[in-house]
């Protein structure tokens, strides 16, 4: 019998709380835990019904400690662990594709892989605790899978000190680096995430997938060209009823009622 790792908790309608579940290991993303963390945010994905999704973690002080380091020295072939790496792409990849905006809600140390995991997230809210960073340098390993995610996010130097020198950041610095949104005190940060979670579940599902699928295809592209599929998309949205019924509820003072069309 599979080992439950990662679990989907309802706390309201509209959200999905994807908890990493592998206390005893700090939730090293290894092999299994992955692929569960997959299947959860698929199916995030594919029920209509949710409309914003939260992952975070069941331990008190560790998020994640990232990739399982027992994997990566073991004697397998080089070939099988290549071929086990592909789940991080997948994933981050499918995070970025979800439809549905994503928050990391980092209750505990955001570490090594999962620091990228973090990063991949559309929002970021950390406990004041909370620590993140790569000290993978620290024990011969160097955060490749990663990097990609990093200098997306963090200004070059400060990217370059993360990885080279395997020193952690506090949430309030990360704040600063501009990776966190939001620092809340440890006895506040419950009530806070999920305070952003259902302000995100009131918005239009459909204009919130449209924009997520809009930064996800053009976060990459040149500017003009990103400019003209952004023309395109912002004219599909004109046509949806959901778009004309926020405006109607907004000149009437009313709370809007989405269809999905």
């Amino acid at each position: 019998m599979t080992d439950t790792l990662v679990r989907t908790d309802r706390p309201d309608p509209g959200i999905a709380v994807v908890v990493l579940d592998s206390p005893a290991t700090r939730n090293a993303l290894s092999d299994a835990l992955v692929d569960q963390l997959l299947a959860a945010l698929e199916a995030a994905r594919d029920d209509n019904e949710v409309r914003v999704v939260v992952i975070r973690s069941s331990h008190d002080r560790v998020f994640s400690a990232g990739g399982d380091l027992k994997a990566f020295a073991d004697d397998r072939p080089v070939t099988e662990k290549y071929e086990g790496l592909g789940r991080f792409p997948r994933l981050f990849t499918l995070l970025g594709s979800l439809g549905k905006p994503v928050i990391c809600a980092a209750n505990g140390d955001v570490l090594a892989g999962a620091f990228g995991l973090a990063l991949a997230c559309d929002l970021v809210i950390a406990k004041e605790s909370a620590k993140f960073g790569c000290p993978e340098i620290n024990v011969g390993v160097f955060p490749f899978m990663i990097s990609a995610l990093i200098y997306r996010n963090i200004d070059r130097m400060k990217a370059n000190e993360l990885m080279m020198i395997g020193d952690l950041v506090t949430a309030a610095e990360g704040r600063e680096i501009g990776f966190v949104n939001r620092v809340v005190p440890d006895a506040d940060f419950d009530d806070e995430v999920l305070a952003w979670a259902r302000r995100i579940a009131a918005k239009s599902p459909l204009l919130m997938r449209l924009g997520k699928e809009a930064i996800d295809v053009t976060r990459d592209l040149p500017l003009a060209e990103a400019l003209k599929i952004l023309q395109s998309q912002l004219a599909d949205a004109f046509g949806t009823a959901d778009m004309r019924e926020g405006v109607a509820a907004f000149r009437e003072k009313r709370s809007p009622v989405w269809v999905m069309r």
